[in-house]
């Protein structure tokens, strides 16, 4: 009785400290949604590969949404004619760089401040060397889903004009399945509201208002199914395995680096509540371990690999993780020899 007691305050605690952050996640993300024109940003951002890839992971500061959004995200800059180095940048690093999760990741890491620029500074690292990576493909084609290299616009000279629903918002959110007509078809209720949103720009505030309560309420339904799942997990972890076991693995300099990577990998919890629930391994792994769940985890998750493969092919997500899996590894290890000093 003891332990399922302690089990249910750490679940309960876990719960109450994330909540607030994932509702002012879904609230931002929804306001942009709505308000942001994201050709007018596109039209701005640099040619090169480097600096396009850098703008890409800081891209999050302006649309923070978690790895639940960032994929719709992604494949709206590539159809918009955004470097692929931009939207792969984005799409590694914008569930991470933002506003929303540095916020949360400062208040559960308030006694640890340094693991809040670690953990911005190697995701930001991370992704635009992968971005980076991915620029020397010229066209990503090959890289995409025969539906949505379709309508990728031609690298060629002269381009085709084929762009696809040219007056939808960028961070509608959700998984689009593009059809061969050239329409968009959406695959779940949830979308279905997402992507009535296309037009609000030019609707009146009243009907703004009410698609961003729509969006909300339905985000956080989802979003907020996931949060209870990974705080009864983590919960469940602390108290059904003995401390001495997730003590021998957590101290390890390279065990404990892939034990959290492997957590984050299964759990898939959205980056906005992530830090608290790392917040409780904190006392029994490395600093570098914990670094290894708040970075890896965000980037590709089990959760997301299905969104991943609507826009690209199985190989281009296997190098995506391989990628990103062995740069956490390196990082964080380096990270972990750094504090062993």
């Amino acid at each position: 009785m003891s332990q399922l007691n302690q089990g249910l305050t750490l679940f309960l605690s876990l719960l109450v400290e994330a909540t607030p952050f994932l509702l002012l996640g879904v609230a931002f993300s929804s306001l942009l949604a709505v308000l942001v024109d994201e050709r007018k940003l596109i039209a701005y951002t640099p040619k090169n590969p480097v600096l396009a890839a850098i703008s890409g992971s800081l891209f999050g500061c302006l649309f923070p949404v978690c790895e639940c959004g960032n994929v719709p995200v992604a494949r709206r800059l590539l159809m918009q004619g955004a470097p692929s180095a931009l939207a792969i940048g984005f799409l590694l690093a914008a569930p991470t760089v933002n506003p929303i999760v540095f916020w949360a990741t400062w208040v559960a890491f308030r006694d640890q401040p340094a693991m809040v620029f670690w953990r911005v500074g190697l995701t930001i690292l991370i992704s635009v060397t992968i971005a980076c990576v991915f620029s020397v493909q010229k066209d990503m084609r090959p890289f995409l889903q025969p539906a949505i290299a379709r309508y990728l616009p031609n690298p060629d000279p002269k381009p085709e004009p084929a762009l696809v629903g040219s007056g939808s918002s960028l961070l509608s959110g959700g998984d689009f399945l593009l059809q061969s007509t050239g329409t968009l078809k959406l695959d779940q209720p949830m979308m279905a509201t997402l992507g009535a949103t296309t037009a609000l720009p030019q609707q009146s505030w009243h009907d703004k208002a009410q698609a961003v309560l729509e969006m909300m309420l339905q985000e956080f339904r989802e979003l907020g199914a996931v949060l209870v799942f990974g705080s009864a997990i983590a919960a469940t972890v602390q108290v059904a395995i003995p401390r001495e076991w997730i003590l021998a693995l957590g101290q390890g300099p390279i065990t404990s680096i892939l034990a959290m990577m492997l957590l984050a990998w299964v759990v898939s919890i959205c980056s906005t509540v992530d830090s608290f629930f790392a917040l409780s391994f904190s006392s029994l792994f490395t600093s570098g371990s914990i670094l290894a769940f708040l970075v890896f985890g965000p980037m590709i998750d089990l959760k997301n690999i299905s969104l991943l493969l609507t826009t690209f092919k199985g190989r281009a997500v296997m190098y995506l993780f391989v990628l990103a899996a062995q740069l956490t590894f390196v990082l964080t290890l380096a990270v972990n020899s750094y504090t062993s000093w």
